[in-house]
């Protein structure tokens, strides 16, 4: 019993310093593995921001800024108003400005026939031959008939002048001087008359050959060689002819339009009104100008006649032929006016519209009102000025207040 409680008196300050060190070496292993825990963990932008915290105030960096959006590229063109010729477009037929019809003045039996069908002939030149020989014989029968009543007169003459010399004597009565004078006045008149029968004789023998009474193309010859003709009131016809040097253009012209040219047009200046022709295949133009207005408007229509005269040098115009005419206004190239490309205006139900670059490269709505079509090109009348940029193309993809990279686009490629 006391040696047991001897050895453990004995083994207690053992104990004790066992468990002492022990605890010494739990601590010790934990702190190392808490420093080297903490070491792995701290990352190099830790330590940046730990150093970046530590810098004055002046030297952070301000943040980015944000990027733009970027514009949809779109073409434009910048309007400049200039001088455009104004057209109203009608429907119109040519007239010839002379035309004729040859029918025999005289009757008689056709002996030549001096033209060629459709030949161009000057004014003046024989075309047909009518037996000029009964005519030729007239002429010196009425030549005779002249003779003669030229000596009547002279004797008649003679005789007054005595009987008057004879009066003044008192040989004769004064019954016979008024008989000669009579007589002397009546041989004056048969002269006269034979005078006349004399140029009937030369007109017929003129009328025999049948001359061109214009300048112009020839139609065929309706009769021909042999025949024999009648004049008269029912005289036939022998050919026609028109002038082919300068045609008429006839058009119908509505109310409006016509009060607007005589609006614009001096007086007595509508041969400045420029007028063209297009025939229906639209390869044959001719330049001319309006010849005159008629005098009235047709209730019925509510138009009033036009008429345009046309050199027709290369003889492509005939009388009869339609065409397409195209009326301007006389002052329209002195005033300086707006066009853009037919592809640069929108329809709205009934509104028609544009969009114009901004200042800001948006595309901003903006309402107009077009005018006449002019080659492809509308005449803007309203909603437009001077250096507008409007977009010429895509403008289904264009939405208002959209950003835009505009790219200009020439003039003469936003028409085509």
């Amino acid at each position: 019993m006391s040696i047991h409680k001897k050895t453990s008196r004995q083994l207690l300050p053992i104990a004790c310093v066992s468990l002492a060190l022990f605890s010494f070496y739990t601590n010790t292993s934990n702190s190392a593995q808490d420093s080297t825990k903490n070491s792995t963990q701290e990352k190099p932008s830790d330590k940046a921001s730990k150093a970046e915290t530590k810098k004055p105030n002046s030297l952070k960096k301000a943040p980015a800024p944000k990027a733009a959006p970027k514009g949809m590229p779109v073409n434009v063109t910048i309007v400049k108003p200039e001088s455009i010729q104004v057209w109203s477009q009608y429907s119109g037929r040519v007239v010839a400005v002379d035309r004729a019809e040859l029918r025999p003045q005289v009757s008689g039996r056709i002996t030549e026939i001096r033209f060629k069908d459709g030949e161009n002939v000057n004014k003046g030149d024989i075309l047909i031959v009518i037996d000029p020989r009964p005519y030729e014989a007239n002429l010196k029968q009425a030549q005779a008939t002249l003779t003669t009543a030229k000596t009547q007169v002279i004797l008649a003459e003679k005789e007054y002048k005595r009987a008057k010399s004879l009066v003044a004597k008192k040989a004769v009565s004064e019954s016979i001087l008024d008989t000669r004078n009579n007589n002397f006045i009546v041989a004056k008149a048969n002269l006269l008359r034979a005078e006349a029968g004399v140029d009937t004789a030369k007109i017929n023998i003129d009328y025999a050959f049948v001359k061109a009474p214009i300048s112009g193309k020839v139609s065929r010859a309706e009769i021909t060689v042999g025949n024999l003709v009648q004049a008269g009131v029912n005289a036939p016809l022998l050919t026609s002819i028109i002038s082919n040097k300068k045609v008429y253009v006839d058009f119908e012209v509505d109310e409006q339009t016509y009060i607007k040219t005589a609006r614009v047009t001096p007086e007595g200046a509508l041969n400045k009104i420029p007028v063209r022709v297009e025939v229906s295949d639209g390869k044959i133009q001719q330049d001319g100008n309006l010849h005159s207005f008629d005098n009235r408007i047709d209730q019925s229509t509510g138009t009033i006649r036009g008429r345009a005269l046309f050199e027709n040098k290369q003889k492509l115009l005939l009388p009869g032929m339609s065409v397409t005419v195209k009326m301007g206004v006389s002052n329209s190239q002195n005033i300086k006016q707006i066009a853009i490309s037919e592809r640069a205006i929108g329809t709205d139900q009934d509104r028609k519209y544009v969009y114009v670059i901004s200042k800001t490269n948006t595309a901003e709505y903006r309402e107009v009102t077009i005018g006449a079509n002019i080659k492809g090109r509308r005449l803007i009348l309203s909603g437009l000025k001077e250096n507008d940029v409007v977009i010429v193309e895509g403008l289904a993809r264009i939405r208002p207040n959209m950003p835009v990279a505009p790219k200009i686009k020439s003039l003469k490629t936003a028409q085509k």
